[in-house]
This record gives C-alpha cells, structure tokens and sequence, in this order.
C-alpha cells in the first residue's frame, strides 16, 4: 500500500502525519509555527527525515498551506505564515526530499468528496474553497475562495476590521475579540467555550457576535454559488455545539430576510475529516494530480 506525508500548515502550528491510500491518518503530530522562512523549511525537514527513517519508503508529500497558492506550488501569499510569501515551497522540498510534492491551498485541500460545495476552513484567518462539477475552482489569478477578505460587518475606523478573517476566524476572529475585554489572555477557543457554558457573559456575547458574523458570510456565499452543501474544516469543526449554534444562527437570519426566506439553503456541515481534513486533501491532491499526468 502507497504511503505519503501530509502536512497542514497554519498560522498557529504545522500538523503532520503518514496518510495511506485510504485516507487513514497515523503517527500525527505537530509544531509551532515559529522562525524564519529557513528555520521552518529545516523544521519540515526534519519532520520529513525522521519519518522517512522510522516509516518509508513514502510516495510523495502533500502540504496544505492558507493563501493564494499557484498551480507550480508558488506561494503568492501565505495567509499568517508570513515567512512563505513569495517563495515556491513545492520546489524546494521536491529537491531536497527528491519526492514528488503537491502544495494545495487549505480549504482548496479540505473540499473533496462532493460535486458541488464550498469549503470554509477556521484557524488564523478563513479560508475557502470552491468546487464546481468536481473541479476546485482556482479563479483567473489563483485568488478564488478567499472568503476571509470578504466584508460582513461595518467598521468607520479600518475597513479590513470588518472583514470575515476579523470577525470568522478561530484566532484573530474569536480569540482576538474576547482578548480585548478579558482581564486575562487565552489562546484556545475551547477555553472560552467552556466559560461560555458556564455563563460567563463575556464569553457569550463574544460568541453569539461571532456566530452572527460568520453565519452572514456563510448565507452570502450560499446565495452566490448555490452549492450543495458547506464544509467547515478547522479545529472549532469538531465542536459539535460550535456547529449546531452555527446552524441556528444561519436560520435566524434566513427567516428575517424576505427574499431568501423560503429557499432551501445547502447544509453546514463539519468536514468529515475534521482536523486531518488538509493532510488528507492535501495528499489526495498530490494523487489526482499523479494520475492526471501519468
């Protein structure tokens, strides 16, 4: 059975395991995101030869990366790992891992499995995916599917405020919002969930203004691609009150909006995968791409 590296970076930390051809995932672990441009590549590196030395042979490396990913594997921008602007990652683990690697944009990588759905994954930043008749989307300057810089609320003093990333994300979403009026700092979703369920008022109304923000950007791409279906990857994904208040949120707003109030709005649902979703993707890209030229 054929074997691979994937790995998914993101602004928090790098996640890596051994994927099979089935899509299982084993010996999963991770990093930081933390060091310069070389300093990760030697960390990637590093990742590559211990598993190669304690499970190779492999067949090739898929990495999942936010950003605006080019068909080459050049990283136009990196979404929050900002050391990667403007280098071409796939061509430089190619020659020192002498292995076929396919680099894929996060939400591109988490969107496999049905015909016609977006994919939205929440870390950092938002990024998305889109998928039309089985095909990834990819635009006509490799930007599609950055639904973070999407504007969904108003903001007088910084217009990128207002954005999805800013009011969607995990991190700088979430996170950053509660951080502002606590007393004390998290730096894990989960902690202000369970504050939140324990009636802390700060941590719900950070919540409920989060799920108001990331439910209208969700209604506002469902009415512009009409998919079958929307896939939320990312660690939050897993949370399964995150999704069924998600849901009810997106319903609230459907039933006060009089146009949209009688469509049947695709499901919201968690990627099946959850947080392996961009390894696997990641990898499997590599694999479509391997058979597509031969």
């Amino acid at each position: 059975m054929k074997k691979y590296i994937g790995l998914d970076v993101g602004g928090t930390s790098i996640k890596y395991g051994v994927v099979d051809e089935t899509g299982k995932v084993s010996h999963k672990n991770s990093f930081k995101t933390i060091g310069t441009k070389d300093e990760l590549i030697t960390k990637i590196l590093d990742v590559f030869f211990k598993l190669h030395q304690d499970f190779g042979p492999f067949d090739g490396i898929g990495v999942s990366m936010p950003g605006v990913v080019q068909e080459d594997g050049f990283l136009t921008t990196a979404g929050a790992v900002k050391p990667f602007y403007g280098i071409n990652l796939q061509s430089i683990l190619e020659e020192k891992t002498e292995l076929p690697v396919k680099i894929e944009n996060d939400a591109n990588a988490a969107a496999v499995g049905v015909h016609n759905y977006l994919s939205l994954v929440l870390g950092t930043g938002v990024g998305g995916g889109i998928v039309i008749n089985d095909q990834i989307y990819r635009g006509a300057h490799a930007r599609s599917g950055e639904f973070g810089w999407m504007i969904v609320e108003d903001d007088d003093v910084d217009v990128e405020m207002g954005s999805l990333n800013f009011r969607g994300a995990t991190v700088i979403g979430l996170i950053r919002r509660y951080n502002q009026f606590s007393s004390d700092t998290v730096d894990d979703a989960r902690v202000i969930f369970e504050r939140a369920k324990k009636g802390e008022v700060l941590a719900q109304n950070v919540f409920k203004s989060y799920y108001h923000s990331l439910a209208k950007g969700i209604i506002n791409l469902e009415v512009s691609f009409d998919p079958e279906v929307v896939i939320i990857g990312g660690g939050i994904s897993a949370n399964e009150t995150f999704m069924d208040e998600l849901n009810k949120e997106i319903t609230n707003i459907q039933k006060s909006h009089n146009s949209i109030v009688d469509l049947d709005l695709p499901k919201v649902v968690p990627a099946k995968l959850k947080n392996d979703a961009g390894m696997v993707g990641a990898v499997y890209q590599l694999v479509q791409s391997a058979s597509k030229y031969g």
